[in-house]
C-alpha cells in the first residue's frame, strides 16, 4: 500500500511492470476517486494487451509524464529512442556523445475522445487516439547514428544501376533495365545518351546504389554482363541469363 503522503515520490519513478498499478489500485484514498480509478484501470487494460503482443519490455509506466494539451481524456504516452550497445560504448568514449544521442522523446500522443465533439454541432463523443512524430529529432538521431557507425546513408532504394562502358549503348541499357524491372528488380540508369562510365560509377557511390550492371561490346559478344560491387569495386562477368538470380542473391 502506498501512503498518499509519499505519492509525490512515486511520480519520480518509472516501472516496467503492472505491479505499481496494482499497488495504487489498493490505496484506500485513490479507490474513492472515480477519475483515478478509471485512469488506473485503463493502464491496467493497456498492459494486459501489451502482454498479449509480447512488448511489455519496451513500455514503462511514468507517473510524472504530463502533456500540455488539455483535450486528452485518457492514457498519454511518449516514445523515446534508446542507444544500443555500440552507441553506449561510443558515449563512454566521447563526453559530448550523450548530449547528441539523448534527444528525449521523438513521438507523443494519447486518447482524446472529446476532441471531435468540439467541432460537432451535436457534441457527439467519438473515440480517438493518435500521436505526433518529431521528424526533426528523428533525423538528428539518424545523422548521429550514421556518424557513429561510419555507415553511408542511402538516398535511394535502387538495387542496381545499368551502365555502359562505351558510346551508342543507350538501347542496350534500355533493354536490360526493362528485363530487370519485369523481374521486380529496382533498377535505374542515367538518361543521358552517352554518359561517361566514371560519371555513372560516381553516381552509385554518391547515392549508395550497391551494384552496377555494365554492358559493352565485349560483354555483348560474350553473352555476359559485367557486375560491379560498388563497395569493394570487385567486378565479375555474369551470364546474361543468370543476372537476375545473381542480383537477388547479392541484394538479400
Amino acid at each position: 500500500m502506498i501512503p498518499m503522503d509519499n505519492f509525490n515520490d512515486r511520480l519520480q519513478i518509472t516501472n516496467s511492470g503492472i505491479s505499481l498499478i496494482e499497488q495504487l489500485l489498493q490505496d484506500p484514498r485513490l479507490s474513492q476517486n472515480k477519475l483515478a480509478l478509471e485512469g488506473l484501470e485503463d493502464i491496467k487494460m493497456l498492459f494486459r494487451y501489451l502482454r498479449l503482443f509480447g512488448v511489455t519490455d519496451n513500455v514503462f509506466i511514468d507517473l510524472s509524464l504530463a502533456r500540455g494539451l488539455d483535450y486528452y481524456t485518457g492514457v498519454i504516452y511518449e516514445a523515446v529512442l534508446l542507444p544500443n550497445q555500440g552507441e553506449m560504448q561510443f558515449q563512454q568514449q566521447n563526453d559530448h556523445a550523450e548530449e547528441l544521442l539523448n534527444v528525449g522523446s521523438v513521438a507523443g500522443g494519447g486518447r482524446y475522445d472529446e476532441l471531435v465533439g468540439m467541432f460537432d454541432a451535436k457534441d457527439r463523443k467519438v473515440p480517438c487516439v493518435g500521436l505526433s512524430i518529431g521528424i526533426e529529432r528523428i533525423f538528428a538521431v539518424m545523422e548521429q547514428k550514421a556518424e557513429i557507425s561510419e555507415e553511408k546513408i542511402r538516398t535511394t532504394d535502387t538495387q542496381i544501376l545499368v551502365a555502359a562502358a562505351q558510346k551508342n549503348f543507350l538501347e542496350e541499357r534500355m533493354k536490360l533495365i526493362s528485363d530487370l524491372w519485369s523481374a521486380g528488380i529496382k533498377a535505374e540508369m542515367l538518361y543521358k545518351k552517352d554518359p561517361k562510365l566514371l560519371s555513372q560509377l560516381h553516381y552509385c557511390e554518391e547515392t549508395g546504389i550497391p551494384l552496377v550492371a555494365i554492358v559493352g561490346e565485349q560483354e555483348l559478344n560474350d553473352g555476359v554482363v559485367k557486375l560491379r560491387i560498388v563497395s569493394t569495386r570487385e567486378e565479375i562477368n555474369v551470364p546474361r541469363g543468370n543476372l537476375i538470380e545473381e542480383i537477388k542473391k547479392r541484394s538479400s
